[in-house]
């Protein structure tokens, strides 16, 4: 196993935890209205004219817009054109630092070349996909069996919502268990019954708009950190149809924005071995980024199935899959097996594994294997961090940053570490009355870092690739202390 990890400190959950509490207990600070004003006018306004014109057409026949969540942000979505590297290039030529990384997959950084003339080769001779069984699927599958040793076997499909609904089904298979237990705030796609609690802890189905309520009757969600209520559920299941699986996201919810404690996947694993639950990582975006024996090598634990995302296509489309245990896995079975006599789990994908998705996540793994690029990644992201605990001590601001290697946060109005707590149903209003204040201003604060030419996830996460050099990452840091310079408590209306 290869024990280069992008993690050279962990975060003290704990201090983290006090800190995003006080952040959210003081009043709310944000770019001033006349620098914002002055962003829309000088730097939108007048420089990204060609973007603002194709999204007033694209707004025509595209529901907001743009085809992505990722792609939406204030005053108007920015039009890219051109990848390489560290960089982004817009519709008008203008240049930025690229910290949303296409929501983090690209850990080499952008288009690389080494992977792009593997895919052209195979572009040339092949072409993107033809149905049938290409050799890169074998290479690709053996490469990731062979940094994670939980995963014996490994089955590609389209998109990590995809891998995270196909996991629940072969837990319930192989377990005759019912319930599933998902860490509160966490993020495992978008399927129906993985709607439930997602970014706000507590929130159950108030964020699932579409989704009948009788979808989650066998869903539950406990507060993240607390093994404690975590045991409850289980010992809560036992006597209704038990519980199949517990999913979390082994950093933290929605990729460590609320962190947890370094001992805690241990606690977990511990309790669904004592409850007879499949334990799920969802490793979307921890695979590849904290090492190649992703985050469960980092915390040295052993989880039955596994949830690939982002990198195992190396941001080529495709981008999903699930592996594990051979005696879960078996029921993924897509061929005829004679000597492997259960049911299958329902599933299919017409375009999972195409020979373009497996050629480029081979390649792109090889590469960061190479390269290190894992542990590069993670340097840059303890240096972005450094550097803005150093500004935001400098403007004497309530902000919070922290990171876990090359996954970064930054947190200016904590919008995501309120929760619900359903025993004082009178609060839920105001919780979820402040979450959408902070929101908009946490787009604010977007803009003005996309002013200053640096894509951030949110404004509030930020992913550092093997492509930056301390002298980009400095350069980034002159920028965010342009707009720390322009921010101050917001008034009160």
């Amino acid at each position: 196993m290869d024990t280069r990890f992008a993690i050279s400190k962990y975060p003290d959950a704990e201090a983290v935890t006090r800190q995003l509490d006080a952040l959210i207990a003081k009043p709310i600070y944000t770019i001033k209205p006349d620098a914002l004003a002055a962003y829309e006018k000088d730097y939108f306004g007048e420089k990204c004219q060609k973007s603002k014109a194709m999204i007033d057409e694209a707004r025509q026949i595209i529901p907001g817009g743009v085809q992505h969540n990722l792609a939406f942000n204030y005053p108007f979505p920015l039009v890219f054109t051109k990848a390489e590297g560290a960089y982004l290039y817009d519709l008008d030529g203008n240049k930025y630092y690229d910290f949303l990384q296409a929501g983090g997959p690209t850990v080499l950084g952008s288009n690389p070349i080494e992977v792009r003339e593997q895919v052209i080769d195979l572009l040339n001779t092949c072409g993107p996909s033809t149905g049938l069984f290409h050799e890169f699927e074998y290479k690709l599958a053996k490469k990731i069996a062979d940094n994670f040793e939980t995963v014996d076997m490994f089955r590609m499909l389209g998109s990590g919502t995809e891998a995270c609904m196909a996991a629940i089904r072969v837990a319930r298979l192989a377990t005759k268990n019912k319930n599933i237990i998902k860490m509160g705030g966490a993020y495992h796609g978008w399927s129906d019954q993985l709607g439930y609690g997602i970014r706000v802890p507590g929130s159950k189905f108030t964020q699932a708009h579409g989704v009948p309520m009788h979808i989650f009757s066998n869903t539950q969600e406990f507060f993240p950190n607390d093994l404690d209520d975590l045991e409850k559920k289980l010992k809560l299941n036992m006597a209704r149809g038990g519980t199949a699986a517990v999913m979390i996201e082994p950093v933290g919810p929605e990729s460590g924005t609320r962190p947890v404690d370094f001992d805690f996947n241990k606690g977990v694993e511990r309790l669904c071995r004592k409850y007879g639950a499949l334990l799920i990582f969802d490793e979307v975006v921890t695979a590849f980024r904290i090492g190649m024996a992703g985050a469960q090598g980092y915390f040295g634990v052993s989880p039955d199935l596994t949830i690939f995302g982002k990198v195992v296509a190396g941001g080529y489309p495709g981008a999903g899959g699930i592996g594990g245990k051979r005696e879960y896995m078996k029921y993924l079975g897509a061929g005829l097996d004679g000597a492997t006599k259960v049911k299958k789990a329902f599933m299919g994908g017409t375009m999972a594994a195409t020979p373009i998705s497996c050629v480029a996540g081979y390649y792109t793994l090889s590469e960061i294997e190479r390269t290190n690029a894992c542990q590069v990644a993670g340097q840059m992201g303890d240096r972005i961090t450094a550097g803005l605990q150093e500004l935001i001590k400098k403007h004497n601001l309530p902000f919070v940053a922290f990171n876990q290697g090359s996954i970064c946060h930054l947190e200016t109005v904590g919008t995501m570490h309120f929760a619900i707590n359903w025993k004082k149903p009178w609060e839920i209003p105001a919780v979820l009355s402040a979450t959408s204040e902070r929101k908009k201003e946490m787009e604010h604060m977007g803009a003005a870092y996309m002013a200053e030419g640096l894509v951030t996830l949110a404004g509030s996460r930020l992913y550092t690739s093997a492509a930056y050099t301390p002298e980009m990452i400095d350069d980034a840091l002159t920028r965010f202390d342009k707009v720390f310079a322009n921010v101050a408590k917001k008034k009160e209306n």
